[in-house]
């Protein structure tokens, strides 16, 4: 665990309410010179605490109507089937969030579609076609309430 300071605390704090601001702002929020701020931004970076900088997109905006949670059970659970699988999940454009989980399923995916049949077509390919899945069950989203990646962190 990387350790941090107060500044540092402040400084993710309002990084992830807005990864926008510039260094003045953030050097007001912090009270830190700006030239601080993107030093502790870099390093932050570089020790992996920041892992990227993302924009949420709607997806209705884009076309995509259909939000979907599936839990994925694999037929064995072995590390080159989850390897596989984990890469898959990875290189698939349609799976916005996957997650490797105990429980009654093995994987837990957020995936999206422009509907349903578009939904329908993405089982074909990533499930059916997969040997390695011995069931999968789906939930579809009805509203999606919130959309963040924002952390509690902690003084």
């Amino acid at each position: 665990m990387v350790e941090l300071d107060r500044a540092d605390i402040a400084l993710l704090r309002a990084m992830q309410k807005n990864n926008r601001l510039t260094s003045e702002e953030l050097a007001g929020v912090v009270h830190l010179s700006p030239t601080a701020c993107q030093r502790r931004l870099r390093r932050l970076r570089s020790e992996g605490v920041i892992e990227g900088d993302v924009s949420i997109v709607s997806p209705k905006a884009v076309g995509r109507h259909v939000t979907m949670i599936v839990m994925v059970s694999l037929e064995r659970e072995r590390a080159d089937i989850v390897d596989r699988f984990k890469a898959a999940i990875r290189n698939t454009r349609e799976v916005m969030m996957g997650f490797y989980v105990t429980g009654d399923a093995d994987f837990m995916l957020v995936v999206t579609a422009r509907d349903m049949e578009d939904y329908e077509q993405f089982t074909r390919r990533f499930f059916y076609e997969n040997h390695d899945i011995k069931g999968f069950k789906t939930m579809v989203v009805m509203d999606r309430l919130k959309a963040s990646f924002a952390i509690p962190i902690e003084a």
